[in-house]
């Protein structure tokens, strides 16, 4: 590791996700006030936003053609550890998607399942560019995508499980996949929908049915109410910091979680949720632009992934919060609670970080 390394560190990216995720840290603590069972998650929150950083740093001091090396026993692990889940795991929110060895800190083997992913897909596809379009190169990419999928698929985490779906897709397009081959698979998606519904949980399909008619269930529809009231009462400024009804009084469920755009939306207004949005997508031109900029097809691939994750589910839960797309459960990236997905982009930045360094 040179100077000359940490010189191509952008600063700028490191700088926009620290704010983004002492935000987060910020607006959990307003979401969580007054509730006794969860007084501490903003402590919490700190503490892995730390830990991520510190864990940031050091997989950017890596070169990540080094760690690429490590690819096949990572991949294995990870799907050793979903394995695990199914006979192990506890269920939270209708998924069995948590390992919880000797009570000490949850594992989610899905958030860990992203950066494999890309690894996995982004080493077989980089120096195949040149093949991309024989159908051999292409099924073996799937055929290195659906193990992780189905794994996290049956737990069942639909949502989680979609976003994989994305990144593999992201990082196919980015690799120069076949146009026909993108319409093949969107043919495939749509004769399989009826089996693909068959197979979903019953929450999942409450879910899809509140959002096509909210009349279906209204109990089940109570909390996207309450969140499009958050982000239509607040305005421009919003009703003042700590100060949402909908969330302090909690009729917002999950506040601190799914719907945490919701509460930033109601207590700042239109401007305190532009400036996220501004930040979050300032972060997804900045990885963009290290993509765009990678010296060899690895780290283009590999970072061209992690753009995905991060633009899918921002707009998911964007979507979500203003009633536009059906509930998921997915966290928005930086900002909702939770130290799997928080630790998890962080490794994802280390990667990004470690590429941008070593661009000649």
């Amino acid at each position: 590791m040179t100077r000359q390394n940490w010189r191509q560190f952008d600063w700028l990216l490191f700088l926009a996700i620290l704010l983004v995720s002492i935000f987060g840290v910020i607006m959990i603590h307003s979401a969580v006030k007054g509730d006794p069972e969860l007084v501490d998650f903003p402590k919490r929150q700190a503490v892995y936003v730390a830990v991520g950083v510190a864990l940031m740093f050091i997989v950017a001091a890596f070169n990540y053609q080094i760690l690429r090396t490590f690819t096949i026993p990572f991949y294995v692990f990870v799907m050793a550890l979903l394995a695990l889940v199914g006979a192990l795991g506890q269920t939270i929110f209708g998924a069995q998607s948590w390992l919880d060895f000797f009570g000490l800190f949850p594992i989610q083997p899905s958030e860990l399942a992203k950066v494999v992913l890309a690894m996995a897909l982004s080493g077989y596809l980089a120096p195949r560019l040149d093949r991309i379009g024989d159908i051999r190169v292409v099924l073996t990419g799937i055929l290195i995508t659906l193990p992780i999928l189905l794994l996290v698929a049956i737990q069942p985490d639909l949502g989680t499980a979609i976003v994989l779906a994305v990144e593999a897709a992201f990082i196919f397009f980015v690799a120069g996949l076949y146009f026909r081959y993108i319409l093949a698979a969107a043919f495939l998606a749509v004769l399989s929908a009826p089996l693909a519904w068959n197979m979903l949980a019953e929450h999942q399909r409450t879910r899809i049915l509140i959002f096509i008619d909210p009349t279906a269930d209204p109990d089940a529809y109570f909390n996207v109410k309450q969140a499009l009231v958050g982000v239509g009462s607040g305005g421009l400024l919003g009703k003042g910091y700590g100060q949402g009804t909908q969330s302090q009084l909690h009729f917002l469920r999950v506040r601190h979680t799914d719907f945490i755009f919701s509460v930033v939306a109601e207590e700042l207004g239109f401007v305190g949720a532009a400036i996220l949005l501004f930040l979050l997508f300032f972060i997804i031109w900045r990885l963009w632009r290290i993509a765009d900029r990678a010296d060899e097809p690895f780290g283009k691939l590999l970072v061209a992934g992690l753009t995905g994750v991060i633009l899918f589910q921002t707009l998911v839960v964007v979507g979500m919060n203003m009633g536009l797309l059906p509930v998921t459960g997915l966290p928005l990236p930086f900002v909702s609670y939770g130290g799997n997905a928080m630790l998890s982009l962080m490794i994802f930045i280390g990667l990004a970080q470690s590429v941008a360094m070593r661009r000649t």
